[in-house]
């Protein structure tokens, strides 16, 4: 395994199982007092959409804690698969859990954004030993089929911008009913996180061929239920944030979350869909106190 440091993070290069490259940053404490914490990302998202979380947890001056963000095979600075019918969970899943026994992590704090928070699901009801405290971000056991097929069609059809202004233009235009009150900087900030620029041309921060995987998903029925790996939390306190636009995960579905969990609490973000940035002050600040009494 190679690592290379770089500030405020340290960049973590290691290999899976089938020999992909992949790769993770690593926030550092001052010691290691408090319960390290992974961030798993979204679909097509990367380590990149957690920096504002990751620093604060990091750095906080009661509870600093270790906070490591992957990057799934395919995205970010991960090598591609050359089979793409390994872009699913569960492959995905024993690539984190590789992470953590190379890392030496045990009872770990997880924040799953989305496919995170299946991917933490599944390893819920796989591994439990290794988890500790779960944040869900956006996410539960029943995923609304009209989410999914937005997140399934903007997958497979995102343009090319030739400019960050244009990048900015296609976040805007394929999420801003999810997020009517954001501003120019939240959305170049976003166009960040998706795009990246190399050799002089903006470029998708994942495999396109990611398209390819979740175009399996027959968007005709709905997808399967995970009440069973969602009932695998139930040993652990759970913390659950919605965004108030959501079109992935349902009220109606987080209050039989709150019915079927004797420890979850939950906190719904005003003018945010799917998914919250866990960037603004009020949410980062609630997380960290979520871990703090949860050590």
């Amino acid at each position: 395994m190679l690592e290379l440091q770089s500030k405020p993070w340290r960049d973590i290069f290691y290999e899976s199982s089938d020999d992909l490259t992949l790769y993770a940053r690593h926030y550092t404490a001052p010691d290691e007092r408090y319960r390290s914490v992974i961030c798993l990302a979204g679909l097509t998202r990367s380590s990149r959409d957690f920096h504002a979380l990751a620093t604060y947890l990091s750095t906080h001056p009661e509870t600093p804690r270790n906070v490591y963000c992957i990057d799934y095979r395919g995205r970010g600075r991960s090598q591609f698969d050359p089979n793409w019918r390994n872009y699913i969970p569960t492959v995905e899943l024993a690539d984190v859990l590789d992470f953590l026994t190379i890392q030496g992590l045990h009872q770990v704090g997880l924040v799953g954004t989305s496919r995170g928070g299946i991917i933490t699901m599944l390893m819920a009801a796989a591994r439990p030993t290794a988890m500790g405290p779960i944040v869900l971000n956006d996410i539960g056991p029943v995923i609304e089929t009209r989410g999914l097929a937005r997140i399934v069609n903007y997958a497979r059809r995102m343009p090319s911008p030739r400019t960050w202004a244009d990048a900015m233009q296609i976040m805007r235009e394929i999420n801003e009913r999810g997020f009517p009150d954001f501003t120019d900087a939240q959305w170049d900030q976003m166009a960040r996180s998706v795009f990246e620029e190399r050799k002089g041309r903006l470029v998708l921060s994942y495999d396109r061929k990611l398209a390819k995987a979740i175009g399996t998903i027959d968007l005709s029925r709905p997808f399967p239920a995970l009440w069973p790996e969602f009932i695998a939390l139930s040993k652990m306190p759970t913390f659950v944030i919605r965004g108030e636009h959501s079109d992935i995960l349902s009220a109606e579905t987080l209050n039989e979350m709150v019915e079927r969990h004797p420890n979850l609490r939950t906190m719904t973000i005003p003018h945010q869909g799917h998914a919250p940035t866990l960037a603004e002050p009020d949410q980062v600040s609630a997380i960290a106190s979520f871990f703090a009494v949860n050590d």
